[in-house]
């Protein structure tokens, strides 16, 4: 593999619910925790977006309380770092010989676009088979649900993964909007799923090279991970 140490971190299109009027969007932090991380130990990255161009951030991820938390509002203040959000490449633009690792954000916003997206599920089988990372964090693993390897097997089956947790869909107040649960679909494609034991402890899951964080608190946790594996590899 070639030594880039360059990351392309995928991020949703997707402003609102379709059931309810509620917006959504990427969850910032899930972008800036991880980002902090890599971004220390040397590593540069690219966002990229199933459709390309501007991306919506979820209002609630932008709370005074949540702005607080590792820095995320120092991004936010950042005109030149959320200028990067305004024109991120294409997923179907990206050269995968760019890139060591792939993360994908999380957000509701993706539980639309990320499953939907074949250029995606193509890229994320490209990566994997290559020996590449692959990571995710939150309802970020909801581009791993339609991911086939060439051998016909869906990605995640016996896979050791997590992802948001149904528990934590209904302590956000979300059960009602989500178009499913992200933690039902998982196992119905035989992944071995698991979770902290309580709603958002920070927990993350490494099998092979496909790295999982269960919830937003878990970015970093997924940054950490990623970057003590490209630093082995």
């Amino acid at each position: 593999m070639p030594a880039t140490k360059k990351i392309l971190v995928i991020v949703t299109n997707v402003d609102e619910y379709e059931k309810v009027g509620m917006r959504t969007g990427l969850w910032l932090g899930e972008l800036t925790h991880f980002w902090d991380v890599v971004e220390q130990d040397g590593y540069t990255m690219d966002i990229a977006s199933p459709a390309g161009g501007k991306v919506p951030i979820d209002p609630e991820s932008l709370s005074h309380d949540v702005l607080a938390e590792l820095g995320t509002g120092k991004h936010y203040a950042d005109r030149e770092y959320m200028d990067l959000l305004e024109d991120t490449l294409r997923v179907s633009d990206v050269n995968l010989d760019d890139y060591d690792a792939i993360y994908l954000t999380g957000g509701h916003g993706v539980m639309f676009d990320f499953p939907q997206s074949r250029e995606l599920e193509d890229l994320m089988a490209r990566f994997y088979e290559s020996g590449r990372i692959v990571s995710t964090v939150c309802h970020g693993a909801t581009g791993l649900l339609n991911v086939t390897l060439s051998d016909g097997e869906p990605l995640i089956r016996g896979k050791r993964v997590t992802g948001f947790s149904w528990p934590e869909e209904e302590l956000a107040q979300r059960a009602e909007a989500v178009p499913y649960s992200l933690q039902d679909e998982l196992k119905k494609l035989g992944a071995e799923y698991t979770t902290a034991k309580r709603p958002f402890d920070t927990y993350v899951v490494e099998d092979g090279h496909l790295i999982t964080g269960q919830n937003p608190g878990s970015a970093r946790a997924v940054a950490e991970a990623v970057v003590r594996q490209l630093a082995g590899a």
